[in-house]
């Protein structure tokens, strides 16, 4: 009997490692992308899989199976699927090697919809950045959705997700109707007057919210971050990317260009802080996103 004990010991299955969906442009996804790096997981305890949003790959019917949302990041661990940023991310603290301080009430507050990282990467407050978008990626993302949308709306498998397939189309086609100058007057206004608000909301934040939340050096976390700061350092890597910022530890001065005034040295810290770690520079590898 110890013979066969010994031999099943040394034969037992391995673990299953957890998938991870991600996409290299995705501001969220980065969220448990450095996560993953400041933990201490180990090579193959977590498999990547892409899910390019470029292409609208995350509309197939069978991406919809795995998260109805069809949003990035999901994680499949433990028998459990994540489907959002925070589940995502806060099951890998809970399970890491590496114990860092958890998240607060913070997270939920940078989530808010008023908060949104991705909208900038679309909105225009004018003629000049409407034309801008037309002509530019924003116009290739929304158009090429808009084409996956459709393409998989009439496919058999699709039938499952019907009100999701409508309800995207039409949303996603009233922005593209936008970059293609078919939008009413009106609808164009309603867009500028959206888009005005939304950066003026995030850039307050920036100046007079975020200061008095971030402590005089490090991060939210402490000495190293924690899960509050694998948030916010994504979310300020897309804002300051959609103005043109660099990777490099002077890259938030880009946002100047919204808020308009000097940024908060607490802030500038904060950055700094993150610039330097190695996560940041293999998460942001290929420039910010």
């Amino acid at each position: 009997m110890s013979k066969v004990r010994n031999f099943l010991k040394h034969f037992r299955p391995s673990k299953k490692p957890a998938t991870l969906y991600v996409f290299g442009l995705s501001v969220w996804s980065a969220v448990p992308e450095l996560a993953v790096e400041e933990l201490g997981y180990q090579e193959g305890q977590i498999e990547k899989k892409v899910v390019d949003l470029v292409e609208g790959a995350n509309f197939t019917p069978d991406f919809l199976k795995i998260n109805p949302k069809a949003t990035l990041p999901v994680l499949q661990a433990g028998g459990q699927v994540f489907t959002d940023t925070q589940s995502v991310t806060h099951y890998l603290v809970k399970n890491a090697p590496k114990k860092v301080t958890v998240g607060t009430a913070f997270i939920a507050k940078l989530h808010e919809d008023k908060y949104d990282p991705n909208f900038p990467l679309l909105l225009t407050r004018n003629e000049d950045e409407l034309q801008a978008a037309a002509s530019g990626f924003p116009m290739t993302f929304v158009q090429n959705r808009q084409n996956a949308l459709e393409k998989y709306f009439q496919t058999p498998e699709a039938a499952p997700f019907k009100q999701f397939y409508e309800e995207k189309i039409k949303d996603n086609g009233s922005v593209l109707a936008l970059y293609k100058g078919e939008a009413s007057p009106e609808a164009k206004e309603a867009f500028f007057a959206q888009s005005n608000a939304h950066w003026e909301t995030i850039s307050a934040f920036i100046i007079n919210e975020l200061p008095a939340i971030l402590p005089e050096s490090g991060f939210v976390g402490g000495k190293t971050p924690g899960e509050d700061d694998f948030h916010l350092a994504a979310w300020l890597a897309r804002l300051a990317h959609v103005k043109g910022a660099s990777v490099d530890k002077d890259g938030y001065k880009a946002l100047e260009k919204e808020t308009h005034q000097e940024i908060p040295a607490k802030v500038a810290a904060y950055w700094a802080a993150w610039s330097e770690r190695p996560s940041w520079k293999k998460v942001y590898a290929n420039g910010l996103h």
